[in-house]
């Protein structure tokens, strides 16, 4: 999922700048699971603005709302009429939802309250953890579901590098090796023989090095249409 953590309120409120009237709006899915963006955040956030801002001497009428996913036009249609009515929008979606809302309402002034941090799972409560870097071109297969993109400090695609040490990364005792992840796991299933097959330079051209990214399915964009 894509994890996020809220912005301090202090930047919220330089964020809002003058605008009396806010909205804030809380994305129902993965912002939601990692506590950082749901209907609970949202309400919170919008007290937290309505007080400090009165404390501040210059109220303001902060209200808040939460869609089922800020990234698809059909939810965001459900609070047309609450943008319309607000100065501005203080989104607490990932990066994705924010752009999503800016172009869905054009009129709309929208600001981010989270910052969007990685692709990741939860591994213990109250902690996430970076799995996938989004490269376009996933070789799991071949590493025993371990990515070395996202999960090794230097995305190496051959082996770990000469600064592991006892299985931890050079940058962090706390860092596991991925390559040494990916050693026990191959071994524990009898797959070592995946190593020797060396990967080829990366072609980056699948990741953010080829520009904006987009997948086009021809059978649902034909299904749409009929």
């Amino acid at each position: 999922m894509i994890v996020a953590e809220q912005k301090p309120l202090s930047e919220m409120k330089t964020l809002i700048g003058s605008a009396q009237n806010v909205l804030v709006v809380g994305c129902g899915t993965c912002v939601t699971v990692c506590f950082a963006g749901g209907a609970r955040e949202a309400a919170i956030t919008a007290s937290a603005l309505r007080m400090s801002t009165r404390l501040d001497g210059n109220g303001r009428n902060v209200t808040d709302v939460t869609v089922q996913r800020q990234c698809e036009w059909e939810y965001l249609d459900e609070i047309t009429d609450q943008v319309a009515e607000n100065d501005i929008i203080l989104s607490l979606g990932c990066g994705i939802g924010i752009q999503a809302i800016a172009e869905h309402f054009p009129k709309a002034w929208v600001v981010p309250g989270l910052n969007t941090s990685f692709l990741g799972l939860p591994t213990e409560q109250g902690i996430w953890a970076e799995r996938c870097a989004a490269c376009g071109d996933c070789i799991l297969g071949l590493t025993g579901g371990i990515c070395p993109i996202a999960r090794c400090s230097k995305s190496l695609l051959n082996g770990p590098c000469g600064g592991s040490e006892a299985g931890h990364c050079e940058i962090n005792p706390d860092v596991p090796c991925a390559w040494q992840l990916i050693y026990d796991r191959l071994s524990s299933m009898g797959k070592l023989d995946l190593l020797l097959e060396l990967q080829p330079p990366k072609n980056w051209r699948t990741s953010r090095d080829g520009g904006p990214r987009k997948i086009v399915r021809q059978d649902l964009r034909l299904v749409s249409e009929e």
